[in-house]
């Protein structure tokens, strides 16, 4: 796993206008920049924010990138603790957990 890769891409593409609109024409070539293992690769791509939540992305990056798919407040919520049930504690970074109950 490579925390620092995938908040590094999240927060480019958060504060990048030019990274974002690569990312959306070629998700796989802006991808191929960052040292990322499948998992994350697949999270990123489909925009699963609850499973980048359980990766360990900081909630202050996360929220933009959910913002930037669409996501509206309560879907965001909703998307992380859908996650802890379906995966368990998360697993990095300064959210992780060993209760299953995370931090939101």
């Amino acid at each position: 796993m490579s925390l620092y890769y995938v908040q590094k891409l999240l927060y480019e593409l958060n504060r990048r206008p030019e990274v974002r609109k690569e990312f959306c024409a070629d998700p796989q070539q802006v991808l191929q920049q960052y040292k990322l293992d499948e998992e994350e690769m697949r999270a990123i791509t489909e925009r699963d924010i609850g499973m980048l939540y359980i990766l360990g992305v900081n909630g202050q990056i996360l929220m933009h990138f959910a913002a930037m798919c669409g996501y509206e407040w309560p879907q965001y919520i909703q998307a992380m603790r859908d996650a802890l049930h379906k995966h368990g504690n998360v697993r990095a970074g300064v959210y992780a957990t060993t209760d299953g109950k995370g931090a939101i």
